[in-house]
């Protein structure tokens, strides 16, 4: 989605949230922290330069350019930045030792963030630059949804009060999408509720990395790896994560 991320591109964890999202907190926090796709951000810089190598690692392209600082690998949402070009990096932030499993290439560093285009206007310092990819639009409702089957099977609310205990272990959990992020550190992000947990403790929700795609709205059954205290850098902090997970879309 490294010490994943502006990605991690390396964003969607990324201020209020709405009624179906979490609170940001502090990387050491116990309570859980959000999705790379609603948090601040940190103060990210432009970087100017002309495109000398472009490669291509759908949704994102990476971009080797020539600046005022010398070269330097950037990454950005896929757009038109052709080899020779002049293009500015917006709101760039610097990642260290950075695995790109699409290119099977590890980059010693590279600044993530979105390409500004002539007579826009450039996205705020610590604003999210992979808004544009994450959903919902609107608020999903999620009601009540039933546990899912299987001695592996928890609840929202059971991970939290168990994640401990369920570190390193797999688990079944079904809920609603209530937001989602395609491509963020080469994963895609899902915000997983059930109507079970605390709101105001932010127990509620749950956090899931996957190769599979899914939909805000969705109601889907997915069955991963738990971890705890997950920290991907540039603000991407987790109490607690499900992690490589299967989607099953029912």
């Amino acid at each position: 989605m490294p010490s994943p991320l502006t990605l991690i591109l390396v964003a969607s964890v990324m201020a209020g949230f709405s009624s179906n999202t979490m609170a940001t907190t502090p990387p050491q926090a116990a309570a859980p922290a959000p999705h790379p796709t609603g948090a601040q951000m940190p103060k990210g810089e432009d970087l100017t330069g002309k495109v000398l190598e472009r490669l291509e690692a759908s949704p994102y392209c990476y971009l080797r350019l020539k600046t005022a600082k010398g070269e330097v690998w950037t990454a950005v949402p896929e757009a038109k930045a052709e080899k020779g070009s002049e293009v500015t990096v917006a709101n760039a932030v610097l990642m260290t030792d950075f695995e790109s499993k699409t290119l099977k290439r590890t980059f010693a560093e590279v600044y993530f963030g979105t390409l500004a285009t002539a007579g826009a206007a450039t996205p705020a310092a610590g604003a999210n630059p992979h808004a544009q990819g994450t959903q919902p639009a609107k608020v999903v409702k999620v009601g009540k949804v039933a546990k899912a089957p299987g001695a592996e099977a928890r609840t929202v609310s059971e991970i939290w009060a168990q994640k401990d205990s369920l570190k390193g272990k797999s688990v079944t959990l079904r809920g609603k999408v209530v937001k989602y992020s395609k491509g963020i550190l080469g994963k895609n992000w899902l915000h997983l509720q059930d109507g079970s947990g605390d709101k105001k403790k932010g127990t509620n929700d749950i956090t899931v990395t996957s190769q599979d795609e899914a939909a805000a709205g969705d109601t889907v059954t997915i069955r991963g790896t738990v971890q705890t205290s997950r920290d991907f850098g540039a603000g991407y902090s987790y109490a607690v994560i499900i992690e490589d997970a299967k989607v099953i879309k029912k």
